[in-house]
């Protein structure tokens, strides 16, 4: 399991990269209700490069604030790809944002199914740019408790925030 330390090192190393590449961040949050936006924002100079989080816990929050779609949380559900991908181009709308993160899953203990058992975590990092969006989606099943399964959403976002071409 990932201690905090390595979560503040890996938050820096996002913000590092943010900040040299001149862009700012906005989460979008489900299952991890603001931990990575925490985790970010312990970063001392964060404000530089963070510009806000959305903690959208309810489909309700979803539509109204990030603009999924409601055919796509009937069609997929919450936690699905679908809706990673348009919590974070919900974020993109932002003005002054080129970097999203989104999270939705199952953190448990309970809410799970046979197709999506407790651990279900989808994932979307995505930037924005003259050349386009380049997005990464992807789904994990984290082992654990509630919180395992949220502190290893929170590292697995950071890790593909990294993986983006900034």
């Amino acid at each position: 399991m990932i201690s905090d330390s390595d979560l503040y090192q890996l938050a820096a190393r996002a913000g590092a990269a943010l900040h040299a590449a001149g862009r700012r961040l906005a989460t979008a949050e489900s299952c991890t209700a603001g931990w990575i936006a925490k985790a970010l924002t312990d970063v001392p100079g964060s404000s530089q490069w963070f510009e806000s989080g959305y903690v959208t816990y309810s489909d309700a929050a979803k539509m109204r604030d990030l603009g999924v779609a409601a055919r796509t949380l009937a069609d997929f559900g919450a936690v699905s790809e679908e809706t990673a991908r348009e919590m974070a181009a919900g974020v993109l709308r932002t003005p002054q944002v080129s970097v999203a993160l989104a999270v939705t899953g199952i953190a448990g203990p309970d809410g799970g199914t046979l197709a999506k058992p407790v651990g279900t975590v989808w994932l979307c990092a995505a930037a924005s740019g003259a050349r386009g969006t380049e997005t990464i989606a992807e789904r994990q099943h984290f082992p654990g408790d509630r919180a395992a399964v949220r502190r290893q959403s929170v590292q697995r976002a950071l890790e593909l925030l990294l993986r983006l071409d900034l």
